[in-house]
């Protein structure tokens, strides 16, 4: 009878804490406000929201009513009664629904510090005492009590739990709700990304398991560096050098996915070094931009194109031009015409920063400055592609565009037959015939030069720059002479449009500012307004000298498809590998 006494007393004080366990969960799971209906939640917005409306009209078109006939405002009739409850009921939803949930916080508090307080107690016991030595069973330390803020931390969120992830995703697969709006209405990025990501998952049938989604800070690009991310591309990051450049080491960061190009520029990197290093020279350092307008005539293009070319209005033109940045300083103006359309190529210092947004935002005030003095200008767009951006043009190959950037170094011959393993007569003779002749029988367009973009792509995708100018940026023409008699050999590289930046865009994330901290460059000189943009542009076309000469001692000695079989290339076997 004892035991079966106690048994019992056992079994209800088990019910009695599973009671108090599942009331603490009860507790700890508030209601939500888009658990008001047994609805969608956006029919369920969508039904407060016009109920809200609808009573506030209602109500004020009454009153007004009162207003005008003397009636007391206290004198309700039924109907407006009931549209007073539901004006309640429907702020209550909104203002629970928007996050506003400090009432439900003063209400779960004193429940929170009351099963707060039971755990600890509860904790006391670590496991039965009946099957460990005396004393072992119980916690003997002292409980501190919690802060509140701690407390408040054991909650359970509010705001969001899987089923609202649910819902939102079953939201943007069926197009209710735009992808592109997930932050703004979220107000939680990575959350964002990941519900883009499972919708798109869903839509398309198609797994992104591969692609990763933790790790990365999702608020950083926000509105300045992707829209709508579902994850990030994993790219490695080899260095080359060190690069003896003007006195000076650097250790160049290169992001790809080619076997052997961070090798064949550490080589090259190598030779450099041991030959006492290489020079550089900033020619310009000028950013473009070139809208283009329309008139009726030809004489009234030319007109504007008169009175732009005109040194006494220049000064006039900067002034509009520079109030929109501190950095932004207009340097010229070059027109160009096409019957009776007119390109303005505007050419301004940045600063630090790469600077396209800062000469569109000065053209803009120029533009609006001229449209005054010349009211039938019709202004066809900001950019007319005579800037030129992002692709190939003579304009940028002749005039520069960004950094025009030359570099030089003389390397010694013992070092051109023991490290790049060949000798000089071959690389001069192969450069004339490869990168010189070659490109004009190609026709090539700035690309006299065996591989400038390899070098160019890969410095900067490290460093944050946009890779698209690439393809201006890699303009290059690469100059090889045999000097000291023919035992030594000197190597040049002349890049008149290198367009880089130190500030904003791509070069404020955390990969990308590392490689610039590593270089020296990361963010905007203080000492000298655009210094640390220029000094990186020395480093890209110092880079690609090192690239270009061991490239091309690799093809004169003719290691080009050895190294690559080596350094590019899967060593198995895939004949024997089962599909």
């Amino acid at each position: 009878m004892e035991a079966r006494r106690r048994s019992a007393s056992k079994q209800s004080q088990l019910h009695s804490k599973a009671d108090i366990h599942s009331s603490r969960a009860a507790a700890a799971t508030p209601t939500k406000a888009s658990d008001a209906l047994p609805l969608p939640l956006y029919i369920t917005n969508a039904v407060f929201f016009t109920l809200f409306f609808t009573v506030v009209y209602y109500l004020l078109s009454r009153w007004r009513e009162k207003i005008r006939n003397s009636t007391p405002l206290h004198m309700v009739t039924l109907s407006e009664m009931g549209a007073i409850v539901a004006f309640f009921a429907s702020c209550i939803y909104l203002l629970g629904f928007f996050g506003i949930d400090f009432v439900q916080s003063l209400v779960l508090r004193p429940s929170a510090e009351m099963w707060t307080s039971e755990e600890e107690d509860d904790d006391i016991i670590k496991e039965d005492s009946r099957k460990l030595p005396c004393g072992q069973g119980l916690d003997c330390s002292l409980v501190t009590a919690k802060p509140a803020k701690m407390i408040e931390s054991l909650l359970p969120p509010v705001s969001f739990t899987s089923e609202d992830d649910e819902e939102v995703i079953k939201s943007v697969v069926d197009g209710t709700t735009p992808s592109y709006s997930l932050e703004s209405k979220l107000s939680d990025c990575k959350r964002a990304a990941a519900i883009r990501r499972e919708a798109l998952q869903r839509m398309t049938g198609m797994s992104l398991s591969g692609l990763p989604l933790e790790g990365f800070d999702y608020e950083s690009i926000l509105g300045q560096c992707c829209e709508m991310p579902v994850g990030y591309v994993q790219i490695p990051v080899g260095i080359a050098g060190p690069l003896l450049l003007d006195g000076i080491e650097f250790s160049v960061p290169m992001a790809t996915t080619e076997g052997c190009l961070v090798a064949s520029t550490n080589r090259g990197c190598k030779a450099i070094h041991l030959s006492g290093g290489a020079s550089s020279v900033v020619l310009r350092d000028g950013m473009t931009r070139a809208p283009v307008v329309r008139f009726g005539t030809a004489r009234r293009a030319a007109e504007l194109k008169f009175f732009l070319e005109n040194p006494d209005n220049f000064d006039s033109l900067s002034l509009m031009f520079n109030r929109s940045s501190r950095f932004g300083r207009l340097q010229n103006i070059k027109c160009a015409i096409a019957g009776k359309n007119l390109y303005m190529r505007f050419c301004c210092s940045t600063g630090d920063a790469m600077g396209m947004n800062m000469v569109s935002k000065g053209v803009q005030n120029v533009m609006d400055f001229l449209q005054d003095e010349f009211p039938d200008m019709d202004v066809i767009g900001i950019s007319g592609n005579y800037c030129s951006d992002k692709k190939p043009a003579a304009v940028n190959w002749i005039e520069g565009r960004g950094k025009s950037v030359v570099c030089e170094a003389i390397i010694k011959g013992d070092v051109v037959r023991k490290v790049l393993k060949t000798n000089v007569e071959a690389l001069v003779e192969l450069n004339m015939l490869k990168n010189l002749t070659g490109s004009a029988m190609a026709g090539a367009l700035g690309g006299f030069n065996a591989h400038a973009s390899n070098i160019v792509s890969a410095v900067f995708i490290a460093t944050g720059q946009d890779p698209a100018q690439n393809i201006e940026s890699s303009h290059c023409i690469t100059m090889m002479e045999a000097v000291n008699d023919g035992k030594d050999i000197h190597v040049s590289v002349t890049m008149p449009s290198i367009e880089v930046g130190t500030v904003g865009g791509g070069t404020q994330l955390a990969s990308q500012s590392a490689c610039l901290n590593l270089l020296g460059v990361k963010g905007a000189s203080k000492e000298v307004p655009g210094a640390n943009a220029r000094l990186l542009a020395t480093i890209v076309a110092g880079s690609v000298l090192a690239g270009e000469l061991s490239l091309m001692s690799a093809l004169a000695a003719g290691q080009l498809v050895k190294s690559h079989m080596k350094y590019n290339r899967s060593s198995k076997d895939m004949s024997k590998v089962s599909i």
